[in-house]
């Protein structure tokens, strides 16, 4: 007697939450942005409202300009020394969601975009990033898959296949 397999995960099935979850933020979002901006003028008046989202945009962009520098000159070290720059792209794409968050209007993206720009809390975000990437690029098989360690999902040929001998000539 078996027991039943569980249900598939199908790629529709799991790109629903993502559709929820988007169709949630495109709605929420702008209403956080429309309620803080409000607040903060209730709580300074308009025109002092006015002046902290365009001094927010000036800093926003003193930073991008400041840290995405930075991280192009860490990425072209790197590829200097011969090193694989993963740390250095993770560190780019942070900057680059971190800026296009920071091009809306608003507070709340803003300070979004701000902890992704800045370099003492991106380690959290580029944490979180590497773990995401690893997850869809790499599957490993459960513990005793037949296949080799992860080597389940990888493409190309499997142990078994062909081996192409052959010499380097420049």
């Amino acid at each position: 007697m078996s027991t039943p397999a569980a249900p598939r995960r199908t790629p529709a099935r799991r790109r629903g939450w993502l559709r929820q979850v988007l169709v949630a933020a495109f709605v929420l979002i702008p209403l956080a942005e429309i309620w803080a901006i409000l607040q903060v003028g209730q709580l300074v008046g308009p025109w002092w409202t006015i002046a902290l989202l365009v001094l927010d945009s000036f800093v926003g962009a003193w930073l991008i300009k400041r840290e995405g520098s930075r991280a192009w000159r860490a990425l072209r070290e790197a590829l200097q020394r011969g090193r694989m720059p993963a740390r250095e792209l993770a560190d780019g794409a942070l900057i680059l969601i971190g800026g296009t968050l920071m091009l809306s209007p608003g507070f709340v993206l803003d300070i979004a975009g701000i902890l992704l720009i800045l370099p003492f809390t991106r380690p959290v975000a580029r944490r979180l990033l590497t773990s995401v990437v690893e997850r869809r690029l790499v599957a490993v098989p459960p513990f005793g898959g037949a296949a080799g360690f992860g080597d389940a999902h990888r493409p190309g040929p499997g142990p078994e296949g062909p081996v192409v001998r052959g010499d380097v000539v420049d």
